[in-house]
């Protein structure tokens, strides 16, 4: 599955390309012209056009798992983070094997500083593709973030301590955000979605 290299940041990956699996639960070519017309949408910023051709096409086939997804990245797209987050869990739940879902619920969780449910999401495509590098990242991410909250709360209940400083700053380094002591850790945003 083709993935955008990101700079790093403070931001998870999310993923909008479609793998070979999804592609495989799918048939036919004119759905082909579909996805492709709906992310043809996405790409021109039509993100609204997008959405009511994905939902069109979703009321005729609404097990489809590729439009499905392709309509819980446009939500996110859309800054829609709540309804992004009952598709990708609907997806989950109607379709277990698939890693991709639950890497986007990861980078929405996260986005929230809901970094155990973002790991625990994480960790749940990594064990359904153990090959999988988007969420593999998305994880050392969220163990970063999660040290970054450890450190800050290390600091607060003992300020003379001398170790955590130096561990937050680099955390905090990694991310962009400023290294001052008493900051709380910087909340990370959903990272636009991928496209191809």
């Amino acid at each position: 599955m083709p993935h955008a290299a990101f700079a790093p940041s403070s931001r998870l990956r999310i993923v909008q390309a479609v793998t070979a699996l999804l592609v495989a639960l799918t048939v036919g070519i004119a759905h082909a012209d579909d996805y492709s017309d709906v992310n043809t949408l996405l790409r021109q910023g039509k993100a609204d056009q997008a959405l009511a051709k994905a939902d069109a096409y979703i009321a005729g086939k609404p097990r489809d798992p590729q439009m499905r997804f392709l309509r819980g990245v446009i939500l996110t797209e859309q800054g829609k983070q709540a309804d992004a987050v009952v598709v990708f869990t609907a997806l989950t739940q109607d379709f277990p094997e698939l890693p991709e879902p639950y890497n986007n619920l990861a980078a929405l969780y996260a986005a929230q500083s809901q970094f155990d449910k973002a790991r625990a999401a994480l960790e749940m495509a990594i064990k359904l593709n153990p090959d999988y590098a988007t969420a593999h990242e998305n994880l050392g991410d969220v163990y970063a973030r999660l040290a970054a909250q450890s450190y800050g709360r290390a600091l607060k209940l003992e300020p003379g301590n001398t170790t955590a400083p130096p561990k937050l700053a680099l955390v905090r380094q990694m991310f962009g955000a400023p290294a001052p002591d008493t900051l709380p850790p910087a909340t990370p945003a959903v990272r636009k979605p991928v496209r191809n």
